[in-house]
């Protein structure tokens, strides 16, 4: 073996690996350190320290094996592998970067406080955009790594030039993916929906829990969870109970007799609803609405802070206003009539008259019809 040629290939690429590992252990070292502290600079050095872990050796890895004797196609393919692990870096570092600038707008701005609709419209824009911002980063990094390949090259070439066909057939391959981009753009600018929305989806009460680049997540009232795409949102039409503000009216429907005491249904509605907690003040109002043959509609119409405080009241309302009537006025309670006779007389029925004595005189008979004189007798 010739020491002094291979010392030609050692000496740099060993004095590289020493520097870039001796820097990958610090940061890796710091990034430990700074785990679990939550001021500005532990938090950007989290960002930072990772990626540049890795970048650091590959970084001095390119000076040294310019300086060796390696010429040719293992220089090129060598230094290749170096640039295309570099950049893959720089797009984690950028990711991470985007990442960190998400959780900082969402800390910044919490969802657990009364009134929190700036707050809900704010992470939902942030949401949004950096996860479109994400795909868009990671799409560009792995085009220019692609690019370093003459054989990528030269198709990308081909491509360019039977480009209206080649457009046509992926344009329509990538519509769902295009139409969800879209679409989720513009939620983040409309926002027709956001974070924690109470929201009516094909017939489902739930909540926006999740809004993700291509689909939303609606967590149903019983737990389960529906996964709608974005562009549903953008061409169907659904119900938003959170659109400007959380308060809500409530309504109980109650069938009652027509002997029911409607002033005093009307005292005792006031009389639960200041009494109860979920109540916001706003509306307490009892009116007669429909009636039919046997019974009477009462609508009792209630106001809430939100969604769930208005289901919760209007059971508790109608639970205390049934207790109410059975206790206190139970003739108001609907109920079903009938009259019983002990001897029920026969019903006498008059003997039918001849048709031609009961015929309405019409237009077409020329003449009005002539009733006989009654006889003296």
């Amino acid at each position: 073996m010739d020491w002094q040629q291979a010392g030609l290939y050692l000496w740099p690429i060993g004095i590289a690996l020493a520097v870039g590992l001796t820097g990958w252990w610090l940061l890796m070292a710091l990034t430990r350190r700074l785990k679990g502290r939550d001021h500005r600079r532990a938090r950007i050095g989290r960002v930072i320290s990772r990626p540049m872990a890795f970048a650091l050796p590959l970084l001095v890895l390119i000076p040294a094996l310019e300086a060796t004797p390696l010429q040719g196609h293992w220089l090129d393919q060598s230094l290749r592998l170096l640039h295309i692990g570099l950049t893959a870096c720089v797009i984690w570092l950028l990711v991470r970067a985007v990442a960190a600038g998400e959780q900082a707008i969402l800390r910044d701005h919490p969802m657990e406080v009364a009134d929190n609709l700036e707050a809900r419209r704010i992470q939902t824009q942030t949401r949004v955009l950096s996860r479109v911002l994400m795909g868009a980063i990671i799409l560009v990094g792995v085009s220019l790594i692609l690019l370093t390949f003459p054989m990528v090259r030269q198709i990308g070439t081909a491509l360019l030039a039977s480009a209206g066909i080649i457009g046509l057939v992926a344009g329509i391959a990538a519509k769902p993916v295009f139409g969800n981009l879209i679409a989720g753009l513009q939620i983040a600018l409309t926002q027709p929906i956001r974070l924690d929305d109470v929201v009516i989806v094909e017939g489902e009460w739930g909540r926006v829990e999740e809004i993700g680049s291509s689909y939303v997540v609606v967590r149903i009232w019983d737990e389960r969870r529906m996964v709608v795409p974005l562009t549903w949102f953008i061409e169907h039409p659904f119900q938003n109970w959170t659109r400007r503000s959380a308060d809500l009216l409530g309504t109980a429907f109650l069938w009652l007799d027509y002997r029911a005491p409607i002033p005093a249904i009307r005292a005792e509605l006031e009389r639960i609803c200041r009494g109860e907690a979920l109540w916001d003040g706003r509306v307490c109002v009892t009116q007669v609405t429909e009636t039919t043959d046997h019974t009477l509609q009462v609508r009792l119409l209630v106001s809430a802070r939100n969604s769930g405080d208005a289901f919760d009241l209007r059971c508790i309302v109608r639970e205390r206003m049934l207790d109410f009537l059975a206790r206190e006025h139970p003739q108001a309670l609907p109920r079903t009539r009938a009259e019983l006779l002990q001897h029920p007389d026969p019903v006498q029925r008059p003997r039918s008259q001849p048709a031609e004595d009961v015929r309405s005189p019409g237009a077409e008979d020329g003449a009005p019809a002539i009733l006989p004189e009654p006889t003296n007798t």
